[in-house]
């Protein structure tokens, strides 16, 4: 049973290229009953141009939001039947009902996210650019995104930095050491293959389901080490 108070997960998306990781993270959260705010910063509607060919619009976000959940990693466009409930659209008594998506402009910095007062559950930033990094770890709060990982932070609740780069610098590689210490897990965009992945799809859901296992989220993205070798092989 749900909780009478909306308190999503805030998905933060940064201009790193990944948009994929993303994507996964929001239909895996919608499909466990998890509400969700999403904030999109300015820079990742270029990377999410880039990724898939499509924009993403403040005016026409949930259609942009539908068309870009249902893309499949290989840039399949109908690869996922994703519905974008909004806030109100079901109560909490109904069971294994999706969840609810509420979109930020990154430019508003008096939503409601960039408030400790406001009730979330915590912040996953995926992926996260090195600049975010930055911005996080040095407190800048420069848009929507910086401020609400900072609130985050500021009111103890979970903060899972997805950084996806390579090779890293020092300057960044402090950075990331600073959001370590100061309560945040540093997830990097690293899929392993031990889950047998045969797909371009499976690696970037490794990925997305490490994230939400630091959030201590229930999915089921990839088939778990179990302590035998050959497992992946023998269950292909």
């Amino acid at each position: 049973m749900r909780d009478s108070v909306r308190r999503p997960w805030i998905v933060g998306v940064s201009g790193a290229s990944g948009t994929p990781y993303a994507a996964s993270v929001i239909r895996a959260l919608l499909a466990a009953g998890e509400d969700v705010d999403l904030v999109v910063s300015r820079a990742s509607r270029l990377t999410l141009l880039d990724e898939t060919g499509h924009p993403f619009r403040d005016a026409h976000w949930r259609e942009d939001l539908r068309r870009w959940l249902a893309r499949g990693a290989d840039g399949s466009p109908d690869a996922y039947d994703v519905a974008v409930p909004e806030p109100g659209s079901r109560t909490g008594s109904v069971p294994d009902a999706p969840g609810t998506v509420r979109y930020w402009p990154a430019g508003d910095l008096a939503a409601g996210p960039s408030s400790g007062s406001y009730p979330a559950r915590g912040m996953i930033v995926v992926p996260a650019s090195t600049a975010s990094v930055a911005g996080i770890a040095l407190g800048l709060s420069k848009d929507l995104l910086q401020r609400t990982a900072s609130v985050t932070l500021k009111e103890r609740r979970p903060l899972v930095v997805a950084v996806r780069e390579t090779p890293l610098n020092g300057q960044t590689l402090r950075h990331l050491v600073t959001l370590d210490e100061a309560g945040a897990v540093v997830l990097p965009a690293s899929p392993a293959f031990y889950a047998g992945a045969a797909q371009i799809q499976e690696l970037v859901d490794f990925v997305a389901g490490r994230a939400l296992d630091a959030l201590g989220v229930p999915h089921d993205l990839y088939r778990r080490w179990e302590g035998e070798l050959g497992g992946a092989q023998r269950q292909s």
